[in-house]
């Protein structure tokens, strides 16, 4: 990332440059100890972004991805805010490596439980700490899932950390209850206000500036809220459904999400027509 933007953007941060880093642990289907991937390959991932519909499933960071113990990957949600006169979008980008099977929850529909029943139901049983050639067991639960929370409403910096902390929420109406084992990384940023909040070296000019911002009050952040938990809970439910079995490193297969079963599942509530 610094690579490029010494080449591309030299003005970005000539100072310097700390770009945020997070990791999800793929080490049951991939060669996490490979170094696969080198600097050309981040250079080419910024240079082929594009706008419009996001690709989710077993993409980019999230190919070696599992999610309460079927295939997991990367989703993307979002929704629209009314404020007044003004439409603002939430949205959330989800890299789900997390759950363990008996918790999954569909709509409100313990689904993992039943999926979890050889004696009732058709899906294929999941192991997720099953291993080979004599590594440690993986406890169900355990890898990571991160969640990147975006908005074009203005916000302060803290109101941008209180939308961080509702992705939990989100997280837990797919049933997770946060595995010791998974290190849980959620960040959250506006992109307006461009002009404040600025941090650069102070000019010899005897200034003395000034900067102001608009931001939403605080006591109406309820409907931000509201549009995070659901943004990540449906990004959770997109990776699973989007996903595709896989077959990994030394033979390990995780299975796709059962879509059909949970269909059943879901219309026996009534969650579904």
């Amino acid at each position: 990332m610094v690579e490029w933007v010494r080449a591309n953007c030299r003005g970005m941060a000539p100072e310097w440059l700390l770009p945020v880093v997070t990791e999800t642990w793929d080490g049951h289907l991939n060669d996490i100890h490979g170094s696969a991937v080198e600097s050309r390959h981040a250079a080419e991932a910024i240079e082929a972004a594009v706008s419009g519909p996001v690709e989710e499933g077993c993409v980019g960071g999230g190919t070696g991805m599992r999610c309460y113990g079927f295939k997991g990957g990367s989703g993307t949600a979002s929704r629209v805010v009314e404020y007044g006169e003004d439409r603002y979008t939430v949205g959330a980008f989800v890299q789900a490596n997390f759950g363990a099977l008996r918790e999954l929850v569909v709509s409100g529909v313990p689904v993992g439980r039943e999926l979890a029943d050889p004696a009732g139901s058709a899906a294929p049983r999941v192991a997720p700490g099953a291993t080979a050639d004599g590594e440690r067991p993986v406890p169900p639960g355990a890898g990571s899932v991160i969640v990147v929370v975006a908005t074009d409403a203005p916000l302060l910096p803290g109101q941008c950390k209180a939308l961080a902390r509702r992705v939990t929420l989100g997280l837990a109406r797919t049933g997770t209850t946060g595995s010791h084992f998974s290190g849980d990384l959620f960040l959250a940023f506006s992109t307006a206000n461009p002009s404040a909040l600025t941090s650069t070296f102070p000019e010899n000019d005897g200034s003395a500036p000034y900067e102001s911002m608009r931001f939403v009050p605080w006591g109406r952040m309820d409907p931000f809220y509201g549009a995070v938990v659901e943004s990540v809970e449906e990004a959770v439910l997109n990776v699973l459904t989007g996903a595709e079995p896989m077959t990994g490193r030394a033979g390990h297969h995780v299975p796709a999400l059962p879509l059909d079963r949970v269909t059943e599942l879901l219309a026996a509530r009534g969650a579904v027509s």
